[in-house]
């Protein structure tokens, strides 16, 4: 996982004294900066340069003193957005040590993460076939972490209900991918909408555990 980035990191000062702008800047800075410029109609792939620096009170030149382009910070921001899929595993883990209802309890978590006005969620939802391979890249990155932390929870549960999954790594994409893209159109629904969808979300997952369970009968690996 990324490491988060520190509010006290600090660069030498810029000798850049133009009024108005901020003589030092940190990482933290420009991404924040980023992360106000994009929204439901702006996406990291549309931001300029410029705009970047602009909105965080430095010159232009300024930004390579932290990234080497736009790229660079595009890919810093899906890095970053891993802690939030992080916090969505430990409240998943959590709820299912206390509740029957495992499937029902990941997709709760995932949908309280989303709607804490996560925008670094958000960006994961909404552009993860946008930008350039590089940004592409970085969000199969940690989808792909995401997955195989749910792939070990998986067959931790269903191994403690003496059951055993066929390719359950298959099983955590399958579930992955459908509540990221169920997540992306939530993102736009109003939160009304949302105990529905949590119904729907928490059926979908239990129908491929199901089915992971009776193809893994069918081959004898239950042994029942």
């Amino acid at each position: 996982m990324p490491a988060a980035l520190s509010p006290n990191t600090q660069i030498p000062a810029d000798t850049d004294h133009i009024a108005g702008r901020k003589s030092a800047i940190s990482r933290e800075d420009l991404l924040a900066a980023a992360l106000k410029l994009i929204g439901p109609h702006r996406s990291v792939s549309t931001l300029s340069l410029r705009e970047v620096a602009r909105e965080a009170g430095i010159a232009p030149n300024s930004f390579y003193r932290q990234f080497r382009d736009m790229d660079e910070l595009a890919v810093a921001l899906i890095d970053l957005a891993g802690l939030s899929l992080q916090k969505i595993i430990d409240a998943a883990r959590v709820r299912a040590a206390v509740d029957r209802s495992a499937a029902r309890g990941a997709v709760e978590a995932f949908m309280e993460q989303l709607r804490a006005d996560d925008q670094l969620l958000h960006v994961l939802l909404r552009e993860g076939t946008a930008g350039s391979d590089a940004f592409k890249h970085a969000v199969d990155r940690q989808l792909s972490f995401f997955e195989e932390e749910l792939r070990i929870s998986l067959i931790q549960i269903n191994a403690a209900q003496g059951v055993t999954l066929r390719e359950p790594a298959l099983v955590a994409k399958a579930i992955t991918r459908l509540v990221f893209a169920m997540g992306a159109t939530a993102v736009d629904l109003p939160r009304e909408k949302d105990p529905e969808l949590v119904r729907q979300l928490t059926l979908m997952v239990r129908m491929i555990i199901a089915g992971s369970r009776s193809l893994a009968v069918e081959s004898g690996q239950n042994g029942r």
